[in-house]
């Protein structure tokens, strides 16, 4: 059964952009390593975060080069 805390903080976090999703998910990992179990569910988030940040990763085309069209 899904943890309801970890689905509505990662609910909310899957609508970030890339570095803000960075940024939160840098913090909260610096927060529990200096200071462990201080949040519930840390690591089941973090988890999340991580997973959420990969699939966030892309490469970016150049907007100066264009596909040619196919014949």
């Amino acid at each position: 059964m899904p943890n309801p805390i970890t689905n509505r903080v990662l609910g909310f976090v899957s609508k970030l952009s890339f570095p803000r999703l960075f940024m939160v998910t840098a913090a909260l990992f610096a927060l529990d390593t200096l200071i462990p179990d201080i949040i519930p569910f840390a690591d089941e988030i973090l988890l999340g975060l991580g997973t959420l940040l990969l699939a966030n990763i892309r490469k970016r085309k150049d907007p100066n080069i264009v596909d040619a069209p196919p014949r």
